[in-house]
This record gives C-alpha cells, structure tokens and sequence, in this order.
C-alpha cells in the first residue's frame, strides 16, 4: 500500500489547520516561556521541510513498512459483533496492536526521531503514561542511536512496572516524577523543564496530538497514516465507508490520527470515547465535562475547578488518565463533526473481557473503553441494524494483564451470539 505523506486536502471544518497562530479554529497556539518559542519555530521550519523532501518521506516510509510492520490489519471481529444483538452489524479492528512495540505511538515517534536528527539533536526527552509512547521512543532511539530520557509519573510507574523495565532494557533513563498527582501531567511538566535547560541538544518528543504549536499540528500527520490505510482497507472490504469510527480518547492522537481522513465524509460518524473512571469527579472525561483553558502551552478543553486549577483525574487506563486534550478533536466537538462518549472502568474491564473471550484478542485497557462503549451502545438499542463500525485498537493489553486479572471474578459478560 503506498501512503502519502504530502499536505491533505482542505476540509470545509478546516481540519487541515492550524493557521499561522498555530490553532484550529479557536483552539491550539503556543503559550509557553520566551525561551521556547524558537525551539518551537525551529521545530515547525524542520517539519516544513522534510515533509516536502522525498529523502525523508522515502526513509520514514521504509521504517515504517520494515521497522513498525504498516500497513497494519483491518479486519472483521463476528463474534464480538453477535455479541452486540444487532441485526447484520459488522464491526472491523484497526490493529494497532500489531505494530512493533505494540501500540500506534511509534508512527509518531519514528517520524519526530528523524526530525530531531535533521536538527542535529542526539538526546530525546519523552514523556509517558501508560508506558507505550516511552517504549516507543526508547526503541526508536536504540535504533537509530540517539540518547533517551522518558519522565513518568511514580503512579504510573507503578501499575505500568513492565514498560518501565522494557524501557530500561532498550537503553532510556526513566525518571520518576512524584510531584503533584504523580502523573502523565507532571511527567509533562518535567519534560519541559529538561527540554528549556537542554535546548541546544535535545529534542521533545511530545506523545499525543496536545501541546504548544507545531506538535497537535505533527503528531496529527504522523498519526494520520492509521485513517489514511483503514479508508483505503475498509473500501475494500466493503465496498463503502463505515458508518461509524471509534476511538478512545486520552490527549487525542490516535482518535484523531483515525478521524482527520473522514472528516470531509459526512456520512461517517465519529465518535471518541473519554474515561468516565469511577464516575463522580473521579475521571479523565475532558471534553465531556470540561470547558476552554490553557495546558500544557496550548488552548484547548481542560478539567479545571472553579478557580480555574487543573482538577485531578482518574482512569483505570493511564494513557486516558490526564486532564487535557488536543486542540483540533476540541475543534471538532464544537463543530459538531465529532462527538464524544464516556466509558468507566468497569465497562472498559468488560470490553476487554469481551474482545479477549470472542476474538483472542486482548485490547489495551485504553482501546477497551471503546468496545465497553460500543457494547454499551448496541445494549441501549442505539445501534441500528446492519451498521459498519470500525473501532481503532491503539494498543494491545500486556501491560494492562495485572489490573485485568482484578477483574476476573466479576461476573461474565453475556456474549452468546
């Protein structure tokens, strides 16, 4: 399958943006200390550049086909579908699962390793949640030798411990941060802080479509290959487009490396599913019960009190657990070309269960959240019969297996068919 990587076309809901200011439509910009501001400029001129050089499209397009394993999967999953109780449902999985290193976030971190050695910088700094986006970057730093710090927060280090080891073993230093919620918010905050002390050497590999311009902006088109291959993958298939797309929704980037090549298809309906956590104030739901503020050097969506203080989150999946979102799937809730969903832990639990006992697959607790949500749906009668749905499965679930295991002496879903 050959992919291109050039500029897409215009949407009518300017999803090609950001504009000058670096926003997408009212969201987006860069809000950051003086000292970044040319690092962030340098950073848009590079990816200007090698984006229009065919010497870099040619090398990341190789790695990507021979290193990460593109075009990934898309394939149909019946007897989860006859689990839904809808009459001629198809659903088809997006398997970015497959990938090396198990999860969508090395397509992003292939594509901003290249571009930080076009810029001469030898050392990357990352930050992670669920660990993927570390290990990620760490395997892309072993492979073409550059030096690699990742920040996590201490929370997470400890319920993700089997990415931290793999990260250790591909060569990072991984730093806790136990500041705060001990989180993927201050595991951003400390990246920044090394990222302004080390400006000459280093570069930040931001993992999701968030964050000061140009990195919604970058994340969005390296990630936008999962969309491009599924439109092209499912048109085979089916002849059509589907009918609905899923994904979860932490900071965005797969959802919105998924929804950007079917914005301007109207009759695809897309939908990303947030962390409703415990319920109560305990989730990650930022578009859903979040208003307009600034995180993270962008304007966007956030979980903020009334006084206009980041609030704490909860999810049971810590690449959701974070109180922001991308600035362009904020341009699209408002727009009213997406909508978003919420699924909690339990139902995330049981779209994992779900999927593992129809399919033999085992999901990332993140992607769970969308099939929890999908079979929440069809059981409310809100799915109409003969849909096609695709659901994007960002991650596979290893590293999730301690916490699925709490789970297993819940009672079984029912998934006769």
């Amino acid at each position: 399958m050959v992919i291109d990587h050039g500029i897409a076309r215009s949407h009518r809901l300017g999803g090609v943006l950001p504009d000058e200011r670096g926003r997408f439509g009212r969201y987006g910009g860069r809000y950051v200390p003086e000292g970044l501001m040319a690092a962030l400029l340098d950073l848009e001129r590079t990816y200007l550049a090698a984006r229009n050089d065919p010497r870099f499209i040619a090398e990341l397009d190789e790695l990507l086909r021979d290193r990460v394993g593109r075009p990934t999967l898309l394939h149909q999953i019946p007897r989860f579908a006859g689990a839904l109780r809808v009459p001629g449902v198809r659903v088809y999985l997006k398997r970015e699962d497959m990938t090396h290193t198990g999860a969508h976030k090395i397509n992003n971190a292939i594509g901003q390793a290249l571009l930080a050695r076009r810029m001469g910088k030898c050392r990357i700094i990352a930050e992670t949640g669920a660990g993927q986006h570390g290990v990620a970057v760490a395997t892309v730093c072993a492979m073409l030798g550059l030096s690699c710090v990742v920040y996590m927060g201490a929370d997470d280090m400890a319920r993700q411990e089997s990415n931290v080891v793999r990260m250790r073993l591909l060569g990072a230093e991984v730093r806790a941060v136990s500041t705060g919620g001990r989180g993927l918010k201050e595991a951003v905050s400390e990246s920044v802080r090394d990222w302004v002390a080390n400006l000459d050497t280093s570069h930040y590999v931001f993992g999701t479509a968030a964050g000061p311009a140009p990195y919604p902006w970058i994340v969005r088109e390296f990630q936008t290959v999962i969309g491009r291959e599924s439109r092209a993958q499912i048109l085979k298939s089916e002849g059509r487009l589907p009918d609905y797309v899923l994904a979860c929704v932490g900071g965005g980037s797969n959802a919105v490396g998924m929804f950007h090549p079917f914005v301007d298809d109207p009759g695809v309906r897309l939908i990303g599913v947030e962390a409703a956590g415990r319920g109560g104030h305990e989730h990650a739901a930022t578009l859903n019960f979040g208003r307009p503020g600034e995180v993270d050097g962008s304007y966007s969506y956030l979980l903020q009190d009334e006084d206009g203080q980041i609030s704490r989150t909860h999810s049971i999946a810590a690449g959701l657990d974070y109180p922001g979102v991308g600035p362009e799937l904020s341009h699209l809730k408002d727009a009213g070309r997406a909508v978003f969903g919420t699924a909690t832990d339990a139902q995330a639990l049981r779209g994992l269960r779900a999927l593992s006992r129809t399919e033999g697959i085992l999901p990332a607790l993140e992607s769970a959240h969308a099939l929890g949500y999908l079979l929440d749906v069809a059981e409310r009668g809100e799915l109409p019969p003969d849909s096609v749905v695709l659901v994007c499965l960002s991650g596979r679930g290893d590293k999730d297996l301690h916490i699925a295991a709490d789970g297993l002496d819940a009672p079984e879903p029912d998934l006769r068919t």
